[in-house]
């Protein structure tokens, strides 16, 4: 990693302002990864939840998906050290919002056998009911 080479490079040279704004852009691009991974389980989270709501019905390998993605999520927001989190209470309202545009269109490929469309999806669910489901089954 680049970064951690020229991080070196400027601590060995007594350049510490140089080195600091590596270790910032490191942290920020650590920060970035752990949002875009919270994202994504984000996405299975409420497709499930959807899935769930529009056919009122459920399966195991939903419910599982369901369990596995608040578990991810919780457990890569939690900062290990300082007992924080990356992305804070509201940030997760956004990751959540952002995230089920993706899912209503995933789930109107997966539910019903794939033959309804995302509005047709979207008008036999209350969505931001799910999200704030969705946004409760998390850990803050």
């Amino acid at each position: 990693m680049e970064e951690l080479l020229e991080l070196r490079k400027n601590i060995k040279s007594g350049n510490y302002k140089k080195a600091l704004e590596i270790v910032d852009e490191l942290e920020a691009m650590s920060k970035e990864d752990k949002l875009e991974k919270i994202y994504s389980y984000a996405i299975i989270l409420l497709l499930h939840l959807i899935k769930q709501e529009a056919e009122k019905r459920t399966t195991k390998s939903w419910e599982v998906s369901i369990k596995n993605s608040t578990e991810r999520i919780n457990r890569i927001n939690r900062r290990r050290k300082s007992r924080g989190y990356y992305a804070q209470q509201e940030d997760l309202k956004e990751i959540i919002d952002d995230a089920a545009i993706a899912a209503l269109r995933n789930a109107s490929l997966e539910a019903f056998e794939g033959e309804l469309s995302e509005q047709e999806i979207l008008e036999m669910i209350d969505l931001d009911l799910i999200k704030n489901k969705a946004l409760k089954m998390l850990d803050y």
